[in-house]
């Protein structure tokens, strides 16, 4: 029997103003790195197109996903939407996808982070660095949502006002012809192989939904932060494309001079080119370039707490992941398992396979949220929604269908990555099936 009931709860402390925070921070890394990956498998036009396609996406999913977040204010986010739409098995995999998204990402941001500061500070190592961010971060969103919530806030302003310096201080070196050298690299099908680094432009941002048991009228305040929060990052996004690349072309800011290697600090390689490395605009730009990932790290692993403590608390995981401390009243638990899995990460691969892995989980939450917008539409109609989705069911479809092409390319051109997801996948759903089983009687 769950006693789940006499345990303590989440606390209602977020407005709408720190919602934003939540939204823009969860993903603002995305400007700061990785992106640029795209840039070699795409050049500016295949990812430009790819990335046009993603915004399409999210402004679809978002809105629709919205709809069910104001409906079903719970941690669990698209776990408990799809387990409200299609029962536990559609609950499993939506969950799953959703703990795999935010596990994931977190391990290449924090070695982003490394990198950073070893490019700063050349003596201090990158994984060191990593694993040190990983217990400095963890340990603060055990501390309390509240704390957590303003510090995301702050770090969150100071990263958009780096891009905003960044974009000041390139525009005089803008020239429009940048942007066509070598445009398209390796044809169109360089555009599919660039889809994962457009998805890095805007992965997590639905994080914003696993916050609304802690969120103050979220009914209505979930909608604001989702709305203010895309927006702005679409803005951001098209901003640090355009300006990046209009420097000097896009492979001087994929590739870091002298070494062929590509870069995790594309904006950093963009300035290079004109300010030199020695001048303290580029440190400045530099320096802030770090809170804009540290608050990417921070922020998921947020939501990843929220979304683990959930898949335990329903039983669909170890009954200890769905804890919430006593004292900080925080899913302490599901936050250290989540970050001992991701320091495991960190030994495993490069960036953009951890990068890869995330954005599978991502379409798979994004493919089963959409299914599940049409089935609660159709099987609860009743059920009072807040908010609708606008032009209802084009936007779901529409956002179903650019998931479904999106994760079809991303399997195509990385059949080892997916395999390696399919089987964290297979082996999980075989555990549910044996455990939980036993649990129901």
């Amino acid at each position: 029997m769950s006693d789940h009931n006499s345990n303590p709860k989440l606390e209602r402390k977020l407005g709408p103003l720190m919602l934003w925070g939540l939204g823009v921070g969860y993903v603002i890394s995305g400007m700061y790195f990785g992106w640029n990956l795209g840039l070699e498998q795409g050049g500016t036009l295949g990812l430009a197109v790819a990335t046009t396609f993603i915004i399409i996406m999210y402004l679809a999913f978002t809105f629709s996903y919205t709809e069910m977040a104001c409906a079903i204010p719970r941690a669990g986010g698209a776990f408990d939407y799809a387990h409200k739409a299609g029962g536990k098995d559609l609950g499993f995999f939506a969950g799953l996808a959703q703990n795999i998204e935010f596990i994931f990402a977190p391990p290449a941001i924090a070695f982003a982070i490394g990198a950073y500061l070893n490019f700063l500070i050349p003596s201090l190592s990158i994984m060191s660095i990593a694993i040190v961010a990983y217990v400095i971060f963890t340990t603060i969103n055990i501390y309390g949502i509240e704390a957590a919530a303003k510090f995301e806030l702050f770090v969150t302003i100071l990263a958009v006002l780096g891009l905003v310096l960044f974009f000041f201080t390139a525009a005089p070196e803008f020239k429009v012809e940048n942007l066509s050298k070598n445009a398209l690299p390796n044809g169109w099908q360089g555009a599919f192989a660039a889809i994962p680094f457009a998805i890095w432009f805007f992965l997590a941002i639905e994080g914003v939904a696993n916050v609304a048991e802690e969120t103050i009228n979220p009914q209505k305040n979930i909608l604001v932060g989702f709305g203010s929060a895309l927006l702005t990052l679409i803005t951001l996004c098209i901003l640090t494309f355009t300006f990046s690349v209009g420097v000097d072309g896009w492979e001087t800011v994929v590739y870091q001079a002298g070494s062929g290697e590509a870069s995790d600090s594309p904006l950093s390689l963009a300035l290079s080119h004109f300010l030199g490395e020695n001048t303290i605009m580029f440190k400045i730009i530099g320096f802030i370039g770090l809170f804009g990932l540290i608050a990417s790290f921070h922020g998921i692993i947020l939501a990843s707490g929220r979304a683990t403590y959930e898949f335990g608390r329903v039983r669909f995981a170890p009954a200890f992941l769905g804890k919430i401390s006593p004292r900080f009243k925080t899913p302490a638990n599901a936050l250290i398992v989540n970050s001992l899995i991701g320091i495991v990460a960190l030994f495993t691969g490069k960036t953009g396979e951890i990068i890869t892995i995330a954005c599978f989980g991502a379409l798979s939450l994004y493919i089963l949220s959409m299914i599940s917008v049409i089935r609660l539409r159709r099987n609860f109609p009743e059920m009072e929604r807040p908010f609708r989705v606008p032009l209802y069911p084009i936007t779901p479809i529409i956002a179903l269908i650019i998931a479904t092409i999106a994760f079809i390319a991303v399997t195509i051109y990385n059949p080892i990555l997916a395999l390696i997801y399919f089987g964290i996948l297979l082996v999980s759903y075989i555990w549910f099936k044996l455990t939980h089983k036993d649990r129901s009687h």
